[in-house]
Order: C-alpha cells, then structure tokens, then sequence
C-alpha cells in the first residue's frame, strides 16, 4: 500500500513537472512568434554579420537567446533556435560564444545586403591590392568589432612590410597611412606602434570619429575588449566619455600621428605599387592604405521645404543645452529615440517624434522599452504613420495619414542615416558588387570545423 502510494505521489509530482515544462515552452512559442510576427516589418535581413544556426546540430537548451543584449534577435520555435529579428543583430558574437555544440557561427549578409558594400577579403582587403578597409565601412557597426579589426589588420600589413625587407624604405614612403580616427583608425594607429611600422592616421574631424559626436554618457560598449598598448577594458559597460577620455591619453603620445583637419579628396596607385593619397592639405605616400571612415558620412537630407533653416539639425551631442523648447525629431531607428528621450527629460521641452512607419521595428530591445515608457508618462509624444513637409520659422507641418498638421516649433533634429562614401569608394577604383556572403562565409566557417575535426583524428 505504502509503494502504491509513494508511487502515485510520484507521478502526480513528474505530471506536475511536465505540465509545468509544457506551460513554458508554449509561454516561450508565444513570445518567439509574436517576435517574428514584429520583425515582418522589416523584410530586409540582417545587415552584416549574424549567426548562421545549423539545425541539425541545434540542441534546444537556449542559451543563445538568453545571452544576446540585443532583445529579440533569436528565438526558440518548435525546440531549435531560430533568427526572428536579423537586422538588430550588430555582431557580439555572444550566442556563438554561448552554445555549447558549436551549432552558430557568425557570417556576413545575405545577397540583398551585400550589393551596396566593398567586396572585402576576411583579412579587409578590398579589390585593390594593399587597400583595406576596417570597422563600419565594412558592414561592422560594433565598435568592439571595428577595434578587432583595425589592430587584425595592421598585423597583416606588418607580415607584408617585413617580407619586402629592404624595398620598403623610400623617401617620405610610409608603411601604412591610415584614413580615419575613429575606433578602427585608433586601433591601427596604436598597433602599428607596436609592430615598429612608419605610419601616419589623418582624419577630417576630430579624434574619436561619430563616438565623439554621441549624446553624453551614451554607453559605447557593453562587452569587454582589447585595445593594442593597453590591454583589455575590463568593464562590462563603457561610456562615451570614458572611451574619449582614454583617447585623449592617447593623443598625448609622443608617438601617435594623427593629422586632423585634412579629408582626403583621392588616393592613386602607381605602376610600383605605392600609393599617393591626396588631402586637402598634403600629399602622402605609402606602401598600404587602411580606410576606416566609418559609413555615416555626410547626414542624409530630406528635401523638405524651409530645411536650411538654422533650427534644423542633424546631430545632438548634449541634450542639456536645450531647454523650454518645443522639439520635432524626425526617425524612428535608435539615434532618434535615443534623442527624443534625452530632449524631453531636460527643463520644461515639448517633444514630439515623427516616423513614417506604424510602429518601431528596427530599435534595439532596451530602446522599445524605454520609449514605451516615455509614450505612457507623456513625456515623448510619437505620432506614427507621418513625415515632415515644410519647416516655418515657429512652427513644422507634418503629413499624417494624408492630412496637414501644423505644430508649434523651436528645434528639428532630422536623424535619416546619412549619405555613404560609396561614391568616393567607386572613384578610387574599389569593386562592389552582388555576391552571397552568407553561403561564402558558411563554407568556411564549415571548413575550418571539418579542419579541425580532422586535426584531432589525426592526433
């Protein structure tokens, strides 16, 4: 009788259990489709790299969508992973990192993204021999990546340098010079110091590229790196101005040059393979080029009517500057949310966000919470589904569903990306072109695994 009993309290507990487990899973099928349903806004894919999930490897444990700081990239359907919402992925890598059979590896874009971006070798190599290009340009928009990259990148024109010997030396011949002083550019600059290389980093603006021009205390970085001649950043999250102030030290190095207020107009190679990179001010030789400028370029513009006016701008870099004002801020990716909500907790402003869309579907998770929050407290009101049609001195009017609105205005931040150099890039020779990335970037990543499954059959 006791066995009968202890048996049947068993069960019951272990049904328990498994209605439990049952309860979960469909709570979590639930939220992975109502993620896939929300990423149908966006039909594009993701925009550089992103994990490439191999199904049949797949275990189901998870661990991929709990550690991704992105939101709702991945999500779990029918017990696999699955991506849900590609284009907010900006390549931590954490997921790879996270699984624990090896069934993710990061890859490039789908063919649909790479149409408008350099072709590139996986040492940044673009169709010119000995030109490279580092960080955003490339298609990375974390700077953790663009830091990677830039330092990479030096270690393979420095084996390069020192394969010529004795040709490398040449009269105001520099071994690399480096475009740009954004993180990839810093990050070059500082290894190239290291491997001994004759270098030079120009930049038309100032140190610390678009990071520089970010809203005070935005946070930068949320995962450790490594920065060549000083080791690893070993804080979790890091601020605009801790990353700047770290810059600034650098500067200060006898050995850092960098040449500001100089944007380069064009770069020639000659029949000896020696680059001439002309500037506004100078001419520079080298025997490499590292382009990392970064793919922001110059604001996009709306064409609107009364947009030269002085009110109207396209960077916020300190929100506390404007107060008791009545804001318009145009967009809907995470700049414009980020500066209507900054806007609107300074003294006394009226702030309205416009989008053209129906919702937000391309913002990051921490982004979508906290304007939700803002909609509901009246602090930022969004109106969706509208774009701005003229600017007046004290007023903007807006198109709404088809109908003209006139609203009381002081300010206009316009945040629509901004133009890339593609044409630049076109000028100076560097291919583009349709190619899939995704299947290029899977063949090796499937090769370097069956590499090193045979390495240790063979030990």
């Amino acid at each position: 009788m006791d066995n009968t009993l202890a048996f049947a309290i068993t069960v019951v507990v272990l049904l328990l259990f498994v209605l439990h487990d049952l309860r979960k899973r469909k709570k979590i099928e639930a939220k992975s489709r109502e993620a896939m349903e929300k990423g149908k806004f966006r039909s594009d894919g993701p925009q550089a790299q992103h994990p490439h999930i191999d199904a049949t490897n797949c275990i189901g444990c998870a661990a991929c969508t709990n550690v991704c700081p992105e939101g709702d990239v991945l999500a779990m359907l029918g017990g696999k992973a699955v991506i849900v919402n590609g284009y907010k992925c900006i390549g931590h890598s954490l997921c790879a990192e996270a699984c624990p059979v090896g069934a993710i590896t990061m890859v490039m874009a789908s063919p649909s993204m790479g149409a408008d971006m350099p072709r590139l070798t996986p040492q940044y190599e673009t169709t010119i021999k000995n030109l490279f290009i580092v960080g955003e340009l490339g298609g990375l928009a974390l700077i953790k990546n663009a830091i990677n990259q830039g330092r990479d990148c030096i270690d393979n024109i420095a084996n390069r340098i020192n394969a010529m010997g004795a040709r490398r030396s040449g009269p105001d011949l520099f071994d690399v010079l480096i475009v740009g002083a954004g993180p990839a550019g810093i990050s070059a600059s500082l290894r190239a110091i290291e491997k001994k290389l004759t270098y030079l980093a120009v930049d038309e603006g100032e140190m610390g590229g678009t990071v520089a021009k970010y809203p005070r205390q935005k946070l930068v970085m949320t995962t450790p790196v490594e920065f060549p001649m000083h080791g690893k950043f070993k804080k979790m999250e890091l601020s605009k101005e801790e990353l700047l102030a770290f810059w600034n030290k650098v500067l200060q190095r006898a050995d850092f040059k960098l040449r500001q207020g100089e944007k380069v107009e064009d770069i020639k190679k000659g029949e000896d393979g020696i680059f001439t990179v002309v500037t506004t001010k100078n001419q520079y030789r080298s025997h490499a080029v590292i382009l990392a400028i970064g793919k922001g370029g110059s604001p996009r513009k709306l064409g609107v009517k009364g947009e030269e006016l002085p009110k109207v701008m396209y960077r916020l870099i300190e929100t506390d500057h404007y107060v008791n004002k009545k804001i318009l801020v145009v967009g809907g990716g995470d700049s414009a949310v980020e500066a209507a909500m900054g806007l609107a907790y300074q003294v006394g402003n009226n702030v309205t966000l416009s989008y053209r869309k129906e919702a937000f579907s391309r913002i990051k998770e921490r982004n979508a919470q906290r304007i939700a929050d803002c909609m509901r407290k009246g602090k930022v009101k969004v109106i969706f589904n509208s774009a701005p049609v003229e600017f007046k001195q004290n007023s903007a009017v807006l198109d709404v569903n088809g109908k003209l609105q006139e609203i009381p205005n002081d300010s206009v931040w316009i945040f629509a990306g901004g133009e890339p150099p593609t044409a630049f890039l076109k000028k100076i020779g560097v291919g583009f072109g349709m190619h899939d990335m995704t299947l290029e970037a899977s063949k090796e990543a499937k090769e370097a695994t069956r590499a090193k499954k045979q390495q240790l059959v063979e030990v």
